[in-house]
């Protein structure tokens, strides 16, 4: 990895590569220019050198001009030249020139002013020369004993890097480092020197620590922290220093840094896994979540606490509760992170004080206003229901407290309570009698349609002796108000006194003068009436009749919800054939019957009046009639009965039985994955130290990953599959790209072959883009000998999930010094299904995004596919979709299928899609269309516009 880095360098991104000055102009320009003028040359040289022109000819004017001016901002620029620029010539020898450079750096490090000599020493930690690094040795030990604290800490990094690099030029580095660290008292000093020490001496810097051990705990941060890092990695090779270290690490929990905090704690949970260490690691991680005010921290943190959980099983549950006090945090993200984290923490010994404080939590949403705080509560609302469905016994406080809410909620808080309440009554056949009852009295209290649906449902399921049945039908006609509907609110419109014909003088109500045609009453007397004022006085009316107050279901369906009155239809038919199945009561039965009958005929018949906002639809008129049909027929079919009282219970329990097995699937899986197997190899680490699994180098285990290090290595066929071929066999340059995908970036490795007989010089591979994306690193100039072949790589940033193009061309120099020779590419389409995942949302989240979201793509299916199912497994496949729709929704046979479908991109965004189809007889084509809805136009047209999308079983 050292080696690799030394010749690593940022590449500068060229506004206009066509405006590069020529050779001669830079010289001009660094000869004839003021200090400010030069500081502009030298970034222009800078990026056209890190681009890949050596410049090589510029060397002798920079050391001229350049090199003599006072000016700090040009002196800085001057070592990232010397940084950058060859030092060697063709021969491999040091250029002549680099002598006058040394004499230049040589002058730096004697330099007066602190700032100069540092910026040279950081230019020695840089260079890898011995012939150039050797006559300024002498000048870099004199900048230890300087003066200022600046120039001795880079000096001590510039000792070490010169160690690293050529032992054999100052061998006694450890030993000047260990005597300049006793005498020195600058912190930071101090720090890079024990820094330095422990790249080039471990036994050094371990002698220096256990003379300084007991003065750690009350050291200086910086110091503090690279001290731990030492630790950490001295723990696995020394055994016996273990019991030491850890009881320093204790102490310096109680650190005032929190950086030394979190790293202590760190290293604590890395080097043992005893539960009392684990605890104590995790209970300052949790600390640092609650007082640290940034939420990136936070979540850090708190996946810290996860990953200890995972690793120690069952030690964190008594931590619970603190895990919960994150919850002060404003951050949406921090306390959706906390809730999973406490969820999968409870247990039987903290559940009910974890449900108390979340019930505080839901009384504060209702009280007070939070950012998101529709959102929070759901949140709030699912984990109170993971509780309930994972112990028993705290299920009926848990849904009288929700209960407690209903009426308070808005309209999707509520349905999500209600959804819960009618898994627990199914759950829990003891709770049912109260469940019923409590949610009877709370009936006159709401007013959201789709709560009062789930309410009337269960209602209608779970009423199952007679004292119930009577009270809930009680309940049902208090909140419908006057039966027949139609009469009652024409005669609150006749009741309606005469507004039109009245008008406030001063306060008093004064009749309006007679106007209009004159008409002869009944009784033979005159009267005067205006058509005008006629219908606008019908007009007042009704609209005073329809603000009137109204009991909470005749509002709803005088407003227009008929889906409530299809539901309210079914929920009478259910209680009076229960009831008359339990009861003996005929009479009584044939009351409830009747009363029944009623009430749906008058929901028809407002239903077509002038009272509601808008007219009843045939599909709730066909409902509320069959209903209707069955209690005519009550007593002669019992498939009715079946069907009405049966059926739908047993679909409900198919569905919570669907969601039992996700979450036992979900949890086998989670087990699994820290399942220890019997045949897996024990490691000993008094045997093999290497094979220790105390978790001591996880920071090295990071940096590889984060380098590439440890990345897996990749099917052959897989990678294979990800070669584009970029020009023909025939051309005089062959090239080819592997295409890899990294997180938020394009990574295109192309391999370019020399076809000719002849070198190609400065040949290059420019790339450009279309849409959303932008090339952050050019491939460098290379010469190609005969025949030969080069790999190169090029990064492309991808800022969001759009179709994408990449294009460009290969160019090396002609038989001329004015000729080019340029090979174009063939085009590279971005693949947007890398960035787009499966993901599960609810369905009141999906319905949420489906109404909020603006941008809708309607792609036409019409397929050969053998089946119904088998177009839509094909249309997930290729869309990389999660279907939300539950298998036992679409269970049998039917040439008709609706399904819902989710999927989330890297970058956030939302994705969701609406299939509807249907087949024409057993083998004919399917027909039909995908809805795809996101928040941005791009992705909605990406996902329509797919080319699997399109070949989906044969689909155009």
């Amino acid at each position: 990895m050292a080696t690799y880095l030394e010749n690593t360098y940022s590449i500068v991104h060229q506004d206009n590569a066509a405006d590069q000055p020529t050779l001669q102009e830079l010289k001009t320009q660094l000869e004839k220019g003021t200090d400010a003028t030069k500081v502009d040359t030298m970034k222009t040289v800078l990026t056209i050198m890190l681009n890949g022109d050596s410049l090589s000819g510029l060397l002798m004017h920079i050391i001229r001009f350049v090199m003599p001016s006072k000016s700090k901002p040009l002196k800085k620029l001057l070592y990232l030249y010397y940084e950058v620029c060859p030092k060697l010539d063709a021969q491999g020898k040091l250029k002549q020139e680099m002598i006058l450079v040394c004499n230049g750096i040589r002058g730096d490090l004697l330099h007066p002013n602190e700032y100069i000599r540092g910026n040279a020493l950081r230019y020695l930690c840089k260079l890898r020369e011995p012939e150039l690094i050797e006559p300024l040795l002498s000048s870099a030990r004199s900048c230890l004993e300087h003066r200022h604290a600046y120039v001795r800490k880079n000096a001590v990094l510039a000792i070490a890097s010169i160690y690293q690099t050529s032992e054999a030029l100052i061998p006694d580095a450890p030993d000047l480092i260990m005597a300049f660290i006793t005498i020195e008292a600058d912190n930071t000093c101090k720090r890079n020197a024990f820094a330095a020490l422990s790249m080039i001496s471990h036994q050094k810097a371990l002698e220096y620590l256990n003379n300084a051990f007991d003065s750690i705990p009350v050291a200086d941060e910086l110091l503090q922290l690279v001290e731990l890092e030492f630790i950490r990695k001295d723990a696995t090779p020394n055994d016996s220093n273990k019991a030491r270290y850890l009881r320093l690490i204790f102490d310096l929990l109680e650190a005032t840094a929190n950086t030394v905090v979190y790293e202590a704690a760190s290293s604590l949970t890395a080097l043992t896994s005893n539960p009392v260490a684990v605890k104590a690691g995790a209970t300052k991680f949790i600390e640092l979540c609650i007082k640290e005010a940034d939420n990136n921290v936070k979540l850090i943190v708190l996946d810290r606490v996860d990953q200890l959980r995972k690793r120690n099983p069952g030690v964190l549950d008594d931590l619970t509760m603190e895990i919960l006090r994150v919850l002060s945090s404003p951050d949406l993200d921090v306390r959706k992170k906390a809730l999973e984290l406490a969820l999968e923490m409870i247990s039987s010994k903290n559940v009910e004080e974890v449900v108390m404080l979340l019930k505080k939590e839901l009384t504060k949403t209702v009280d007070e206003q939070y950012e998101k705080n529709a959102e929070y509560r759901q949140l709030l609302i699912h984990s109170i229901h993971q509780c309930a469905i994972k112990f028993d016994e705290v299920a009926a406080s848990v849904v009288d407290l929700l209960m407690d809410f209903i009426a308070d909620f808005n309209a999707t808080s509520a349905v999500d309570v209600i959804s819960f309440v009618k898994e627990v009554v199914e759950r829990f056949p003891k709770l049912r009698s109260t469940i019923v009852e409590r949610l009877m009295s709370t009936l006159s209290e709401v007013r959201a349609g789709k709560v009062y649906r789930g309410a009337l449902w269960i209602v209608g399921e779970y009423s199952l002796e007679t004292n119930d049945i009577r009270e809930a039908w009680k309940r049902i006609r208090a909140s419908l108000g006057e039966i027949p509907i139609v009469a009652s609110e024409q005669r609150l419109l006749e009741e309606e006194p005469d507004l039109a014909n009245k008008e406030q003088v001063n306060g008093h109500v004064k009749t309006a003068e007679p106007t209009g045609s004159r008409k002869v009453l009944a009784d033979g007397t005159y009267a005067t009436e205006s058509a005008l004022t006629s219908e606008s006085t019908t007009k007042a009316k009704l609209e005073a009749v329809k603000a009137a107050q109204k009991p909470p279901l005749r509002q709803l369906i005088l407003d227009g919800d008929y889906y409530l009155a299809s539901v309210l239809s079914s929920t009478l038919t259910k209680l009076v054939m229960r009831y008359s199945k339990i009861s003996k009561d005929t009479g009584g039965t044939n009351a409830l019957r009747a009363e029944a009958m009623l009430i749906m005929i008058s929901i028809i018949r407002v239903g077509q009046s002038q009272f509601v906002k808008t007219p009843i639809d045939e599909d709730s008129v066909d409902r509320i009639m069959s209903c209707v049909r069955s209690l005519g027929e009550l007593g002669t079919k019992k498939e009715l009965e079946e069907v009405f009282l049966e059926d739908t219970s047993k679909a409900f329990k198919a569905m919570v039985q669907v969601e039992d097995k996700k979450r036992a699937a979900k949890l086998a899986d989670e087990k699994s994955k820290s399942a220890i197997q019997v045949d897996d190899l024990l490691s000993i680490r008094q045997l093999a130290k290497k094979a220790s699994g105390d978790g001591s180098d996880e920071i090295e285990a990071d940096l590889e990953k984060a380098t590439g290090g440890d990345a897996a290595v990749e099917d052959l066929s897989s990678k294979l599959s990800r070669v584009v071929q970029l020009t023909g066999f025939s051309d005089p340059v062959y090239a080819e790209a592997y295409v890899k995908v990294h997180q938020f970036d394009i990574v295109l490795d192309v391999l370019l072959v020399n076809q000719t007989t002849e070198t190609l010089q400065n040949l290059s591979v420019e790339f450009a883009t279309l849409g959303d994306l932008k090339v952050v690193e050019r491939p460098t100039t290379q010469n190609l000998s005969p025949h030969d072949f080069q790999n190169v790589q090029t990064t492309i940033k991808v800022s969001s999930t759009d179709t994408g193009v990449i294009f460009g061309n290969v160019v090396y120099d002609g038989a001329s010094s004015t000729e080019n020779n340029v090979v174009i590419l063939n085009d590279v389409h971005v693949d947007i299904m890398d960035y787009i995942q499966p993901a599960y949302c609810t369905e009141t989240k999906f319905r949420t995004m489906w109404t909020e979201f603006e941008w809708e793509n309607k792609v036409n299916i019409n397929s050969k596919a053998k089946s119904l199912r088998d177009f839509l497994a094909h249309l997930m496949a290729c869309t990389n979709m999660t279907c939300l729709t539950p298998e036992a929704s679409m269970k049998g046979d039917c040439q008709f299928l609706s399904a819902n479908l989710y999927a989330r991109s890297v970058f956030g965004e939302d994705a969701l899609a609406n299939l509807s189809i249907e087949q024409e007889g057993e083998d004919g084509p399917i027909t039909g269309f995908v809805r795809i809805r996101s928040r941005s136009q791009g992705l909605a047209l990406s996902l329509g516009s797919l080319k699997g999308l399109n070949k989906v079983g044969g689909s155009t």
